[in-house]
Formats: structure tokens, sequence, C-alpha cells
């Protein structure tokens, strides 16, 4: 824990463990409170005992700058920009109708009519905006630290101001261990009525070569969601096969990411061993990263990977886009609804691996 230093009122929680005996290996992690529990940073030691930065983020005090809840801020949107976000209770867009005068959408959830935050949307003249990636992003997160390798933390969250049908308690857990990094999310419905729950996870992955062309990305999927376009990347209810296209990374060995533009949401995953598995492989550093997870709940992979830029990020999460639109007409769009008393659990786990 760096003591000096806080970010949304609660330090860097720093988590270290030993490597593994031999191989790549995450050996620190670091993780804010104060801004629902995301990752910031995680540290990869490599075969030849270089440790590396495997996270896309500035230093904790180039974050603290940013995360600072100006204006650029509102409901968090610099917690996804970099690092490692949680998302919930709901993973990527949903779109509503704008209220004047207010940066809020209005949008039916579960039966229910709710005000969500107007937080992104296209950057074209006339683009739509919508709410983004969940209600937590700069939520100040309880927490405690029994060892060196974990931290826990727990949200009361209810119904997040006002804005979610339902009331949920949330619970995460970060853990080092064997050369990798778990994240576990718990939402517990404390309330009376069925909740709808959809989480999610936003890593910056860093290409360790910094060769983005050669990196290649193994994701076993048959479906992407076609979306309108590239800017307000909004679904279109459809789902196009990936076999044959540019899009079809289902190999094991992956496909170079060459010049491709990437902010795709892939689903109908063919899991490994009951996992839903994403890898980035990079040959000129001889290194892979793993985001696997093992829970049911997740049916999809958002993958963000502008061609300029030396990163992927992979983000496995229960529910596709705009889960709650009329374009799915009808279609189970991954949203876990959660009764009263129950639970929807999340886990999800980055390891390295040598090529």
């Amino acid at each position: 824990m760096d003591a000096a230093l806080e970010i949304g009122g609660a330090p860097v929680v720093t988590l270290r463990a030993d490597p593994p005996a031999d191989g790549p290996g995450f050996v620190e992690a670091q993780v804010l409170p104060g801004r629902g529990m995301m990752l910031l940073q995680a540290k990869l030691r490599l075969a030849d005992a270089e440790v590396v930065d495997a996270i896309e983020a500035p230093s904790p005090q180039g974050a603290a700058a940013r995360l600072d809840g100006g204006p650029e801020d509102f409901a968090g949107n610099v917690s996804f920009s970099f690092g490692g976000a949680i998302l919930a209770p709901y993973a990527n867009r949903i779109r509503g109708r704008p209220l004047e005068g207010s940066r809020e959408i209005e949008t039916r959830i579960a039966g229910e009519t709710v005000r969500l935050p107007r937080n992104w949307g296209g950057k074209a003249q006339g683009a739509e905006q919508y709410a983004m990636h969940g209600l937590i992003l700069d939520a100040a997160v309880q927490w405690r630290q029994d060892d060196p390798a974990h931290v826990a933390g727990w949200l009361d969250a209810g119904s997040f101001g006002g804005h979610w049908p339902g009331r949920l308690r949330l619970g995460f857990e970060w853990r080092l261990a064997g050369g990798g990094l778990t994240l576990r999310v718990r939402a517990q419905n404390v309330g009376d009525r069925a909740v709808p729950v959809g989480i999610g996870w936003h890593p910056y992955l860093r290409i360790p070569s910094g060769a983005r062309a050669q990196a290649r990305l193994a994701l076993a999927a048959a479906s992407r969601v076609a979306v309108n376009n590239y800017d307000e990347v909004l679904p279109t209810g459809d789902l196009e096969p990936v076999a044959g296209s540019a899009y079809d990374f289902c190999a094991a060995t992956g496909r170079a990411l060459g010049g491709l533009y990437l902010d795709d949401c892939f689903t109908d995953l063919r899991r490994s061993e009951g996992r839903a598995v994403a890898r980035l492989l990079d040959p000129a550093s001889g290194v892979g990263l793993s985001v696997a997870s093992p829970s049911a709940r997740v049916r999809a992979f958002q993958v963000y990977a502008p061609p300029d830029k030396a990163f992927v990020v992979i983000e496995p999460q229960f529910n596709l886009a705009d889960p709650f639109g009329a374009q799915w007409r009808g279609r189970d769009t991954g949203m876990a609804m959660v009764p009263p008393g129950g639970a929807a659990s999340y886990e999800t786990q980055l390891s390295a691996f040598a090529l």
C-alpha cells in the first residue's frame, strides 16, 4: 500500500507475490479501492527476470492527476481509459432517450423506467450519446488487505443512487498466486425483487514488444455482434459468423492483428476446459497473455484494439452491448436476473506464458 498517495479518497493498494519457478508470471499489482476496485497496473516478471508493466496505464501519480473528478471524468469515464476497470451492474453500452438540460438518458430496464448517466457516445456531429460501462467507475469501496497477495472489498450499492431497479451488495477480491492474477466479483441481491446484473472487466493489455502488427489474437468465438459504425458502435441486433472473415481468431495460434481496427463484441464462445479464453500472443517478445473466465455467465468478449496503439483491451463480460434494446427482438443478451437473496458471481484470471 502506498500510504502517501490517495486516489478517490483511498490509498493505492499494492499486492506482491513470489514469481513462479520458471517462465513468466505476475509478481505485483496495484488496485484502486477509491475507483471501484479497478486494477491500475500489473507487473510481469519475464523468464530472464526482467520486470515489465503488463497494463497500459500511467504511474500512480499520473493516474491521480487524471482521476480527479473533473469534467472529463464525468461518471468515472477516465477509469476505463487505462488500467482495468470493473464494470457493474452492466458492461458495455445502454441506449436511451436523452433528457434535455441533463447529462442523463431515460430508458427501460427490467420493466422499470430509470435514468442513467449519459457518459459516452460517438464523436461525429449528431452522434448518439449513451450510458457506458456501469455505475461503479468512481465508487469508493470499503476494503481490507489480509496478506500481501490479496485484497478484498465490498460496496453496499443499493439502487446505485436510484439509477438501477432493485438493490445490490457487491463483493470484490483480487489475488496474486502462482504467477497469475485473479479477480472475483459477487453481486448479492439484498432487495425484495429480481435485479438484472451484468459484470465485466476492462483491462488494457500491453503488447510486450510494442510491435502491434505482428501480435496475434486467439479467441474462440463463432459470432461477432454487427454494429452500425465504429463511431457510435451500436449493435444492430444481428450476429455475424466470423468463420473465414478478417474477424476469425479461432485458430489456436490466433491471427495477426496487422492493421485491423477492432471495437467488437464476440459471442457464441467455445469454451476450453470450462473456461472462456482469449489470448494475446506476441511472437516478437516470446510472451503471451491470457484472459480466462470459468464463469458460465460470461457470454462475450469485447475487444478494442486501435491500429496505432500497442495495447489490446480484452473484456470478458456477461452481457452483449445495449442488452435491453429492442433491436435484440427478445434474444437472451446475457444479463442475469438475480432473485431476492440470490447472487451472481464473476471470475476472470490474467496469466502469462512463454511462446
